[in-house]
């Protein structure tokens, strides 16, 4: 009896022990508080990215109030989209210090900032710095956190959650388009852009959403250092108590609380003990913050520069390459859509259901459905990613041969369609580096698409100066397009033999 005793014993401790040790798995990843962050990511897409493709109706104001060049004037929203996209590597070493939270209140303040100033503009080149610069930095550092925490916060249904929150592009498009003609109408421009400035500042309610979590397969157990910090705060809390009691009558073993002997005689002794505490507070919070940023630096530096560089990465390296083809033929049928239309004497059918309004309608819809199928166990996300951009690129190069409004129409809804493969970008790129490196990672590929948002649409335009048709556009883009498919289709040769087809031991770890 006593052996068996001893054995159950020894399986209970190695039980509590096992229990111990063995990684926690937060309860909100994938529920609970996540579906919360996709609501912040949700609205950070409409007040940010809906902004930006509402533009236009800002840019034919600013037109008619500066009276400059449409070339000039244009560069205004373009530098915003541009930058807002362009500095994500940067904001990454702003979220590997500071957090995603911190970070996203940041820009969002500095979003609604670029608005209000820029409604005192007295020139473009005013609006050069106040909207282009600061709010585009600022829409910067909201949109980059929004996706990584998305990420974080998901695995079975990453690619799902993903799809809903970018969806506030799309409605964000619609509603402040709305917005910001009834506004301009009503008050004019200038009032206009605070108005929505002050709706911008909720960007700051989003970035407090975004509560953190517990990395993903980290140990919720406490270590020894915690430990330690715990055992100093118990000694000062002891230190603190002592000064204001004094033990009487030990002698005689009766002990008396002389409370007031203790207020009047050790004040000194008891202030002192507080300045301790309080100085032992800042010092230690100073030494965490100069660690964190300490740390957070070099992990952003060893990304980028490091032996583990994520440029080392060869799939990784294409993927990019990718990104600097691919972005500027997303936003090519917007610019010349409408010439097209006129053209083919279709403008009376387009202002009945316009095609960028379906291009926007089914957009919404293709991110859902492609998130689903992303998700799915049977389906692998970069495939259907791959198959997305494949259809995209082939309906940009036949869109100048349709010349009726039906084709034209079906063929901007495979656009929309297609397009929702933004939904898998984040997906894909986590599958490629792992979830610590998501903020790194995705910052570089939403750098390359800034440039080619930057780039393009001049580069469209000065092919059409040259030829005077929009058809070598769509055809040059395309083309560009499909490279850049061809780069995602040497993943199965440039990845590593032993790494091949297999994810990163991190996404896992559930």
């Amino acid at each position: 009896m006593c052996s068996e005793g001893v054995q159950m014993q020894k399986k209970l401790d190695e039980n509590v022990k096992g229990r111990t040790d063995k990684p926690k798995v937060d309860p909100n990843i994938d529920g609970g508080w996540a579906w919360m962050v996709v609501l912040s990511s949700f609205l950070v897409h409409l007040l940010v990215m809906g902004s930006q493709m509402a533009l236009g109706i800002l840019n034919m104001e600013w037109l008619e109030e500066f009276n400059q060049s449409r070339g000039l004037t244009a560069w205004v929203s373009s530098l915003s989209m541009g930058i807002t996209l362009i500095v994500g590597p940067f904001i990454g070493l702003f979220i590997n210090t500071c957090g995603c939270r911190k970070t996203a209140m940041i820009g969002g303040f500095l979003t609604s900032l670029g608005w209000v100033l820029s409604a005192f503009a007295t020139n473009v080149h005013f609006l050069f710095f106040t909207f282009g610069v600061t709010a585009g930095i600022g829409s910067g550092m909201v949109y980059l956190p929004a996706v990584v925490m998305v990420g974080q916060y998901f695995q079975k249904r990453r690619a799902l959650a993903q799809g809903l929150s970018t969806t506030g592009t799309g409605f964000g498009t619609f509603l402040i388009t709305v917005l910001l003609k009834y506004l301009c109408a009503e008050y004019g421009w200038r009032n206009a852009m605070i108005i929505q400035g002050a709706v911008t500042l909720n960007l700051c309610v989003c970035g407090a959403l975004m509560r953190p979590l517990e990395s993903r397969g980290q140990s919720h157990v406490e270590t020894k250092s915690d430990h330690q910090d715990k055992k100093e705060m118990s000694l000062l809390d002891a230190n603190a108590v002592k000064p204001n009691t004094v033990l009487h009558g030990e002698e005689d073993g009766e002990f008396k609380m002389d409370n007031r002997a203790s207020w009047s005689k050790e004040d000194t002794s008891n202030d002192i003990a507080i300045t301790d505490i309080s100085r032992h507070g800042i010092l230690k919070s100073l030494t965490r913050m100069t660690v964190s940023m300490r740390s957070g630096f070099w992990a952003w530096y060893s990304s980028y520069f490091g032996a583990a560089s994520l440029f080392t990465n060869k799939v990784f390296v294409a993927f990019v390459f990718w990104a600097l083809l691919a972005y500027c033929s997303f936003v090519i049928p917007f610019i010349h859509l409408p010439e097209i239309v006129e053209l083919y004497g279709m403008s009376e059918q387009n202002n009945i259901f316009p095609l960028t309004s379906i291009i926007a309608i089914v957009h919404i819809f293709g991110k859902i459905i492609l998130g689903f199928l992303g998700d799915l166990s049977c389906v692998s996300a970069w495939n259907v990613f791959i198959a997305s951009n494949f259809t995209l690129g082939i309906c940009i190069l036949i869109l100048p041969l349709m010349q009726v409004y039906a084709a034209l129409a079906v063929v901007c809804a495979l656009i929309g369609f297609s397009s929702g493969y933004f939904s898998l970008m984040p997906v894909v790129t986590e599958d490629l580096v792992g979830i610590k490196q998501l903020a790194n990672a995705y910052g570089i590929i939403i750098c390359a698409n800034g440039i080619s948002a930057l780039l393009g649409p001049p580069f469209a335009g000065w092919i059409f100066d040259i030829t005077q048709k929009y058809d070598y556009s769509f055809y040059v883009c395309g083309l560009l397009y499909m490279l850049g498919i061809i780069c995602l289709l040497l993943e199965p040769c440039l990845q590593p033999k032993e790494k091949n087809h297999e994810k990163p031991v991190e996404n896992l770890e559930v």
